[in-house]
């Protein structure tokens, strides 16, 4: 089984979600090196709401935001390794550079993003307000990021 949803199986879980009254919770990234500072923001998304949907960027769109040597892990690998933490209730695989077109077939009813987005400047912010919706950002508890991870690799290990 893949660790995913395609887009029209996460739009139909949505829309389950939705009849069922749960106030589902929606947030993305890329994920790329899973670490604590990852799983300290998503533990913290989940804790606002009944279900957590975390829109993942393909390698396709890593590459184009983060430059041709990212990601470092592939996109199946990081929604298994999402997928398997038990706040995440549902990955899905965005191709697009911003999450605009997921968050408009999904609607979420919390659109979170972390502390470093001014609320103004959320993709999405718009048609999930517009739904009654709520945007909200986290703090981020340490420096953690995978640029830093790899970084460090760099430098220790690097000839």
């Amino acid at each position: 089984m893949k660790p995913y949803l395609l887009r029209e199986e996460i739009i139909a879980v949505r829309g389950r979600l939705k009849n069922e009254k749960k106030k589902v919770v929606f947030t993305n990234g890329c994920f790329d090196i899973l670490h604590a500072g990852h799983v300290d923001y998503l533990t913290k998304a989940r804790a606002c709401g009944d279900a957590l949907i975390v829109g993942l960027n393909s390698d396709s769109s890593v590459r184009r935001i983060k430059g041709e040597k990212r990601p470092i892990i592939n996109e199946e690998e990081r929604a298994f390794l999402l997928s398997s933490l038990s706040v995440v209730d549902y990955v899905a695989l965005f191709d697009e550079d911003t999450p605009f077109e997921i968050i408009s077939d999904l609607i979420p009813d919390v659109l979170i993003k972390g502390a470093d987005w001014a609320i103004d400047k959320i993709v999405g912010r718009d048609i999930v307000e517009a739904n009654g919706g709520a945007v909200q950002t986290i703090e981020f508890v340490n420096s953690q990021s995978t640029s830093n991870i790899i970084k460090t690799i760099l430098e220790r290990y690097s000839a």
